[in-house]
């Protein structure tokens, strides 16, 4: 069988790189080398290295589709005065399109890889807030994708994926305010 070379790129090499010591760290051993091809298609937003490898050619730029690389815009100031100075919600906009962003930034909050029950994913939101609806903010993070639970609503576990390159700053911006890494 003849291998086929897989072109690697990444969007964020501090993210991925930050990914890359986070999952290393969790391991007992150093990893070998399937180990290391999933970590680096993990922290490149895959599930595993097989489904980057399917889908590289559909989504991976080469070298001449390129996008010319600019300078992204400053996180903006209308979306960090939702935040105190230590990462925490203060309120929940009126306007629809500030929730998103908002909610990218709770989720970096919650834990990575961990299956918890209702009470122990309220216990994870509750800090992220400096408000008491933790029960609205819980629904909107199912609704949008980004925490799964069962049909029962017994357990919840995050739904991993990279942060929306629009969302990018100000999740690091927040993770930054509550002293967190991104994962």
């Amino acid at each position: 069988m003849s291998r086929s070379n897989v072109p690697f790129y990444a969007e964020d090499i501090s993210a991925l790189a930050r990914s890359l010591v986070r999952q290393i760290g969790e391991m007992d051993t150093p990893p070998g080398h399937l180990q290391l091809l999933n970590a680096l298609a993990r922290a490149s937003g895959f599930r595993n290295f097989q489904s980057y490898r399917e889908g590289h050619a559909r989504s991976v730029p080469t070298a001449r589709t390129l996008p010319a690389i600019t300078p992204r815009p400053a996180t903006s100031p209308s979306l960090l005065r939702y935040f105190d100075d230590a990462g925490r919600l203060l309120r929940w906009p009126g306007k629809a399109s500030h929730r998103l962003p908002l909610l990218w930034a709770v989720w970096a909050q919650l834990p990575a890889r961990l299956t918890v029950s209702e009470r122990e994913i309220n216990h994870w939101i509750q800090p992220a807030l400096a408000f008491e609806d933790y029960v609205l903010i819980r629904r909107e993070l199912v609704n949008h994708g980004l925490l799964a639970r069962t049909p029962d609503g017994r357990v919840y576990r995050r739904v991993e994926q990279a942060p929306p390159e629009s969302e990018a700053e100000l999740v690091a911006e927040i993770c930054r305010r509550a002293k967190l890494s991104i994962s």
